[in-house]
């Protein structure tokens, strides 16, 4: 929501464990949105295991990526750091903590920098809170030096099996 107007609807697309045997799959695609100023995406818990998803919505011009999650694996968080080098954005991951049945959640909810780096990070085990000013500006490009470019120096047409079945 924003002002009060809904923004967009997702339905997590990559379901883990049991959830295959309840819900089925968000249909996609996978799109960045206009949010007070910036363009923003959204992966739900297990989505941050797939690059592809992370790097549609980074195409899609989304600075910043938002990551409310049930996390049960505990090298998720790396990999969302990776996703923010992959890609040149912020995420914010917002992670549960504690246990329910026979799951033990990871906690550690993070917001990272287009670089990797740590901006806020909460304990595993407790329940945490952090605001960091950034600039999604920074986000923008995606120059890595004066002849590399995360973007520009992609070879999609290499990478055609990566959407066959």
């Amino acid at each position: 929501m924003d002002g009060g107007k809904l923004v967009a609807l997702y339905a997590k697309v990559h379901l883990f464990d049991r959830e295959k045997l309840v819900f089925d799959p968000g249909p996609g695609p996978l799109r960045a949105h206009d949010l007070r100023g910036t363009r923003v995406g959204l992966l739900i818990c297990y989505d941050w295991r797939f690059p592809e998803a992370a790097r549609c919505l980074a195409l899609d011009g989304a600075r910043i990526l938002l990551h409310p999650s049930n996390l049960v694996l505990p090298w998720a968080q790396d990999a969302m750091r990776t996703r923010c080098v992959e890609n040149g954005v912020f995420a914010v991951t917002a992670n549960r903590v504690g246990s329910e049945q026979d799951l033990t959640f990871t906690g550690g909810s993070q917001i990272a920098g287009p670089r990797g780096e740590t901006l806020a990070h909460g304990p595993e085990d407790g329940e945490h809170a952090a605001v960091v000013e950034i600039d999604p500006d920074r986000a923008r490009s995606k120059a890595i030096n004066e002849r590399n470019d995360l973007f520009g120096d992609r070879r999609p047409d290499l990478y055609r099996r990566l959407t066959t079945p």
